[in-house]
């Protein structure tokens, strides 16, 4: 670097802190230096996240907010807009693959008990994120304002008018801005959607960094690199975060984006479950389509809602189904954090847990009929069950012991 770039950063630096906040994120974080497989959905999620609010403001430039003028500027992108087709697969399959990266990121976490003590702030801060998204995504699948879309937003709008006290019917006309689905909830759900939801989920990412980096990354052994430290002060088990990870992060890059651009370029509807086909007519109030489902990633809930009898059960359970994710750092008492060394009942709980999560993922886009009822009551159990045994199973189980240093790495 020259005399010149020195004395341009040192005046920057002086009056903001550029090189501090670089080392501090980055050339002087240090991570462990075992991270697998499971540690690439961090950034890939960032990536969809920078992609959805990119393509987003381009699809804005086009897209009418009204209820007369919403799809057929939806098809005026697709048709005659210069790579108009192009920016709305991006945006609808980025969608898709943004929540497979989330999710990942998410059974990671419970695999490696990266929710536990000291991390606990993060795992909430992830949560909220999560939340932010599915508000996000549920609106933005109402604007291109098709029969799905609609009724999409009639059915989970209207589960809103379960709350007792007149109270319920109230939020659920306040939500709508209107007696019906109309051209006023797409308004403000395209202000929502555009503006208030991404600024929130700006700022939850940014918080969700700030508490990674200040008790820093978990890895596969769940073993504290900061106990073990070189005559420097440097972590013995860690590497720098730049240029090592971040070099190693462009292999998953390159190789998600290949999987993305072929999902995108080949099959961007997924046979119905990221584009339904019942969302290519347009909206109409006096036709309700043969089957409503939601779009994949609100599945499980979708399913354990529908598990339930009675409708007011039916949301309690679908929103303690979202809240016990919250209180997961408090319910796991294990004395190790990884499933690496916890017992066998946990190993068994987990995988049983993942499975029944995709089956009522599954479900959740599936007509109900007897059978799909059953086995979604039966998943619904599996899940709670997860959680609600968790503080005895982790608790009696024997566990190995854990190494005092990382194993694997490079």
């Amino acid at each position: 670097m020259s005399k010149q770039q020195n004395t341009l950063m040192g005046w920057i630096d002086d009056r903001l802190p550029v090189t501090q906040t670089y080392e501090k994120h980055m050339s002087k974080y240090y991570a462990p230096k075992n991270f697998n497989f499971w540690y690439f959905f961090g950034v890939l999620s960032m990536m969809m996240l920078a992609n959805q609010i990119l393509t987003g403001v381009w699809l804005t430039m086009n897209f009418v907010p009204s209820a007369e003028g919403a799809f057929a500027s939806v098809e005026y992108i697709m048709r005659d807009v210069e790579w108009g087709w192009l920016i709305r697969y991006l945006h609808s399959t980025g969608a898709t693959f943004f929540f497979i990266a989330v999710y990942l990121h998410m059974m990671r976490a419970i695999l490696y008990g990266s929710y536990q003590k000291p991390r606990e702030l993060i795992w909430i801060f992830g949560m909220l994120i999560y939340l932010a998204l599915m508000a996000e995504a549920f609106m933005g699948y109402v604007l291109p304002w098709g029969q799905m879309s609609y009724w999409g937003a009639q059915v989970i709008i209207s589960l809103f008018s379960v709350i007792p006290f007149g109270i319920g019917d109230a939020l659920t006309e306040w939500i709508r801005g209107d007696f019906l689905i109309s051209g006023a909830t797409l308004n403000r759900f395209f202000a929502l959607h555009v503006i208030a939801v991404p600024l929130v989920i700006v700022m939850l990412v940014v918080l969700h960094l700030l508490a990674l980096h200040e008790v820093g990354s978990n890895n596969p052994d769940g073993v504290d690199i900061k106990k073990l430290k070189d005559e420097n002060g440097k972590p013995l088990d860690g590497i720098p975060f730049h240029p090592y990870y971040t070099v190693h992060d462009l292999v998953g890059i390159v190789v998600f984006l290949m999987i993305f651009c072929t999902v995108l370029f080949f099959f961007p509807e997924g046979n119905g479950f990221m584009l339904e086909y019942a969302n290519f007519e347009p909206a109409n109030g006096l036709k309700t389509p043969a089957h409503i489902a939601p779009v994949w990633y609100f599945g499980a809930f979708y399913a354990i809602l529908r598990a339930v009898p009675d409708k007011l059960l039916g949301v309690i359970a679908m929103a303690a189904a979202i809240a016990v994710l919250f209180v997961l750092p408090w319910l796991d008492r294990s004395p190790v954090k990884s499933w690496r060394y916890k017992g066998w009942i946990s190993k068994v709980f987990i995988v049983v847990f993942a499975v029944a999560f995709v089956e009522l993922t599954w479900l959740g886009t599936q007509p109900a009929n007897d059978l799909n009822t059953f086995l979604a009551r039966f998943c619904s159990v599996i899940y709670f069950g997860f959680f609600l045994l968790m503080p005895f199973y982790t608790r009696m189980e024997k566990t190995k012991p854990v190494p005092e240093r990382v194993t694997g790495g490079h």
